[in-house]
């Protein structure tokens, strides 16, 4: 038997973001949108009324913003799961919006495929962001500490093309420029990120970016994790 389509409200002022959205999420990504408004106040009854998996939230409204509705719909007794997606990338709108326990932060910018996949993992409990803001996740998360023996000796299993990959992945690329930048097939690059993550014990590929970030930044003078790997004796 076939899992349960998952369901999505989304909540963006803008009707032709909800009707692109709504086509993406659908048709392409196996959704079900049970609902779309662009009117706050209509985002409480809706939530009650479909008790969706995830509400996607845009942060900037005429006459509220994503992150004070969210805090209105959690005042209400609605838990429902929450991504924003939005078109800031400001490093100051992700720390708030983590701080108000979003499950997501994504650009209206993104390949669609990352939009699909990101919601998916958001739904799955995981933290998704932007790839083009995990360099700014990693400067928020680090606070020392990065460079335990442990953690270097995770480094050290993963073969050269792997810690190439998570070079590209601190970078906030997505799989889609790694298979170009390396010539190697988008499957190839799927493949690898996942023995990353497995290797490296991560949920995640934003967390494997920040591990990144971390260990470069741990290394003498800051060398890439190639490059680290040939000094690091294995």
């Amino acid at each position: 038997m076939s899992e349960r389509a998952l369901k999505v409200i989304l909540v963006d002022d803008h009707s032709l973001c909800r009707n692109g959205l709504t086509d993406l999420l659908q048709h392409r990504g196996g959704m079900q949108v049970a609902a779309s408004t662009g009117d706050p106040t209509q985002v409480v009854p809706l939530l009650r009324q479909h008790e969706p998996d995830l509400v996607v939230l845009d942060l900037r409204m005429p006459t509220t913003d994503g992150l004070s509705l969210l805090r209105h719909i959690r005042s209400e007794g609605v838990q429902t799961p929450a991504v924003i997606l939005t078109m800031s990338d400001s490093q100051d709108d992700l720390a708030a919006a983590l701080r108000a326990g979003v499950k997501g932060y994504l650009l209206k910018d993104m390949e669609p495929e990352e939009v699909i996949a990101s919601i998916g993992r958001a739904a799955r409990g995981e933290l998704a962001v932007a790839p083009a803001l995990t360099l700014k996740l990693a400067n928020m998360l680090q606070a020392g500490g990065s460079g335990e023996p442990e953690r270097r000796d995770l480094l050290a299993s993963l073969t050269e093309r792997e810690r190439e990959i998570l070079e590209h992945l601190a970078r906030g690329e997505s799989n889609k420029t790694i298979a170009r930048a390396l010539d190697i097939s988008h499957d190839t690059v799927k493949l690898h990120v996942r023995h990353i993550l497995t290797k490296l014990n991560l949920n995640s590929r934003v967390e494997a970016a920040v591990f990144a970030v971390e260990q470069r930044v741990a290394a003498p003078g800051g060398a890439s994790l190639v490059e680290g790997a040939k000094r690091t004796p294995r």
